[in-house]
């Protein structure tokens, strides 16, 4: 059981090649218990992420080996993170290798559809969990055996609370961010924001139609992050995606 966010870190989880998947599911044993004592539960969440950190840093350490830049992604769900993912791949799979790691609760819909990119893809399914951690992404590394000098998205569970606190060894954190989401965001979950490298803010071609104040936004992460980047783009409509593409080459390979 997580400490930090209370949700199991060990049942259900499954790295899944595509191309040949099961339909498993995580389990539930139905029983309900009291909450632990406050100092315990303190206890357990330091000795959960320091054994976290361990296995990130060990990460860290295979990737910096084979030249290879992991990106994490992570943003709510429905934000854009697949959608970019296809877009970008089809776009400049030709200027240097790619292959995604795909993180969900359930299904291998996302990873079917990198898959299509004609990309190499994992796909781990975290059961009840809420996000990646650094032992699943290790498994999923050894399983997708990317190659040197390349680029690895990780698509992390969908949530802006539970991926941010987990070191999974990536090279850099690339928060996304919709225009159909608040302008508050940066403010009410700031650990996601304030561990980003770069803020992917997505589907500005809807900003005529949705409520959405970029400066407020602005202003927020500014707060939260001075040093962070940010990117405005339509994943969809193409919009501002070269400059994500600029990012990218930048860290292709280091």
């Amino acid at each position: 059981m997580c400490a930090t966010c209370g949700c199991s870190d060990e049942a259900g989880v499954r790295v899944i090649d595509p191309e040949s998947h099961g339909h498993g599911h995580g389990h539930d044993d139905g029983h309900h218990h009291l909450p632990p004592e406050p100092t315990r539960t303190v206890l357990l969440e330091r000795d959960l992420l320091a054994a976290n950190d361990l296995l990130a840093e060990g990460n860290r350490g295979w990737l910096a080996e084979r030249r290879i830049h992991a990106v994490n992604l992570m943003s709510s769900p429905g934000s854009g993170k697949t959608t970019l993912l296809e877009r970008t791949i089809r776009d400049q799979g030709g200027r240097f290798p790619m292959s995604v790691v795909e993180g969900d609760q359930e299904t291998v819909f996302d990873a079917h559809r990198i898959k299509a990119t004609g990309c190499r893809v994992i796909q781990v399914n975290t059961g009840a969990g809420c996000h990646l951690d650094a032992d699943m992404l290790a498994k999923a590394l050894r399983a997708l055996d990317p190659p040197v000098r390349s680029t690895v998205f990780i698509e992390n569970v969908g949530n802006l609370v539970c991926p941010a606190l987990f070191d999974l060894g990536e090279g850099t954190r690339a928060v996304i961010m919709s225009v159909t989401e608040g302008a508050d965001k940066p403010l009410k979950y700031p650990h996601m924001f304030r561990t980003a490298d770069v803020v992917l803010l997505n589907k500005i071609d809807l900003l005529p139609y949705v409520d959405f104040d970029i400066d407020a936004f602005l202003a927020a992460l500014t707060q939260v992050n001075p040093r962070s980047r940010v990117l405005k783009m339509s994943a969809t409509a193409g919009e501002g995606l070269e400059a994500w593409y600029g990012w990218l080459r930048e860290h292709a390979g280091s």
